[in-house]
C-alpha cells in the first residue's frame, strides 16, 4: 500500500522515539502504558508499526488482547485507556495498520477490535461509534486566583467552602499514598456497583510513568476521604482514577481535590487540565460541565467479524442492572477480593 509495510514493532527505542516525536501521541500510545497493562493484567500486547520504503516508522498501533469469560474477547487500542488508537503520519499508514489489526483478529479468532481514538478506519467490518462519550478539557488559568474565577459561580461557591474547611491535601507516589488511594477508589467503585481494577494496575502505571504520574489525596483530620491518580503528558494533567468515600460529598472533598490538582499541576508546569471522558446524560457529565468544561463528542471505531456483536462492558446496560445492584451490597473485603478478577477482563 503506497510502498508501505507493516510489521510487529520489537525495537523499544524506536517505539519511544516515534511516540516522542508525534504531535498526536497520547500516554496510551506509550510503551510505559502498554507494558504496565500487560504486567498488571497478563493481557498480551501486540504492537504494529508501519514503515516507509526507507525503513522509517510512519505509523504505530499498540493493541491488547483482552480476554474474559464474562465479557468475551477483543483487541483493544489500548487496554484500560480512554484514548489511543491509530497513530500515523498519513491516511495510507493508518489504513495499513487497520488492515494489519483486522488480519491479526482473524488469525487469533478474536471477534472485535476497539479503537478509542485516532483516525477512524473505513472499509469492511469497520464502523464508527459516537453519541456515547464526551471529553472535557480546557487550559489552566495563570494562577490560583484566576483559576477560581474561571469556575462558574455556583460551583465556585462550593470550591470556596471546601477551601475554607479543615481539609488537608497530600501528594506523592509512596506506599502510604498508594494504599490510601486504592482503599478510597475501591470503596468508591463498589458503591457505584462496579468491580475494582487490580491494585497491581495502579502500581504498574505509577512505576512505569515515574514522575509523570502521582497521587493527590484529600484528608479530613488525617483520614483519607478522596484521592486521585493522575498522569502528566506534554503539559496536560489527566486525573485518571479517582474516587471518594461516603463522606466526601458532605465534606466537599472532591471540590477540594480537583481544585488542588489544578494548582498542583500548574506548579509542575502544566498548562492544561483534561477532565477525562464521561457518558452523555450521566452525573459525572453534568459535574464536569458545572466546573466550566465544555464537552466535545468522542467518536470511536470498532471492527466486527461477520455475524458478531459488540461486547457489552457498560455497567449502565440493562443486562447488568441486577448485578450492579447486588454488587453495591457486597462487603468491601469481598468486593476487593472478587472485583479484580472480573475487572481485569473489562480492558
Amino acid at each position: 500500500m503506497d510502498g508501505l509495510s507493516v510489521a510487529p514493532l520489537v525495537d523499544a527505542a524506536a517505539w519511544d522515539a516515534y511516540v516522542a516525536g508525534h504531535p498526536d501521541a497520547t500516554p496510551f500510545h506509550s510503551r510505559a502504558w502498554c507494558e504496565a497493562i500487560t504486567k498488571a493484567t497478563g493481557h498480551k500486547g501486540h504492537a504494529f508499526a508501519a514503515y516507509d520504503t526507507a525503513g522509517a516508522i510512519v505509523g504505530l498501533l499498540p493493541l491488547h488482547h483482552i480476554r474474559s469469560p464474562l465479557f468475551g474477547q477483543a483487541l483493544v487500542a489500548t487496554g484500560f485507556a480512554v484514548d489511543g488508537g491509530l497513530l500515523a503520519d498519513s491516511d495510507a499508514a493508518a489504513a495499513a495498520l487497520a488492515a494489519a489489526a483486522s488480519a491479526l483478529a482473524k488469525s487469533l479468532g478474536v471477534p472485535s477490535i476497539e479503537l478509542r481514538g485516532g483516525p477512524l478506519p473505513e472499509g469492511e467490518g469497520w464502523r464508527r461509534e459516537d453519541g456515547v462519550y464526551a471529553g472535557f478539557a480546557r487550559d489552566l488559568a495563570a494562577d490560583d486566583g484566576a483559576e477560581l474565577l474561571a469556575i462558574p459561580r455556583k460551583q465556585r461557591a462550593e470550591v470556596r467552602k471546601a477551601l475554607e474547611s479543615d481539609l488537608t491535601v497530600t501528594t506523592g507516589r509512596d506506599a502510604a499514598e498508594r494504599r490510601d488511594h486504592y482503599r478510597i477508589y475501591a470503596t468508591s467503585v463498589r458503591n457505584l456497583g462496579t468491580p475494582v481494577f487490580p491494585r497491581a494496575l495502579f502500581d504498574a502505571v505509577l512505576d512505569g510513568f515515574g514522575d509523570d504520574a502521582d497521587i493527590l489525596t484529600v484528608r479530613d483530620g488525617g483520614r483519607p476521604v478522596a484521592s486521585v491518580l493522575s498522569l502528566y503528558w506534554r503539559g496536560t494533567v489527566m486525573p485518571y482514577w479517582g474516587g471518594g468515600t461516603a463522606d466526601a460529598r458532605r465534606l466537599r472533598a472532591n471540590e477540594r481535590m480537583y481544585f488542588a490538582l489544578m494548582c498542583h499541576a500548574r506548579a509542575k508546569g502544566c498548562t492544561r487540565f483534561d477532565f477525562g471522558r464521561s457518558k452523555l446524560g450521566t452525573g459525572p457529565f453534568a459535574y464536569k460541565k458545572n466546573w466550566g468544561f465544555d464537552p466535545h463528542p468522542l467518536t470511536y471505531a470498532r471492527w466486527l467479524a461477520p455475524g458478531e456483536m459488540p461486547r457489552d462492558t457498560n455497567p449502565n446496560s440493562a443486562r447488568y442492572r441486577l448485578q450492579v445492584d447486588l454488587w453495591k451490597k457486597l462487603p468491601l473485603w469481598a468486593a476487593n477480593r472478587i472485583g479484580p478478577l472480573i475487572a481485569r477482563g473489562l480492558g
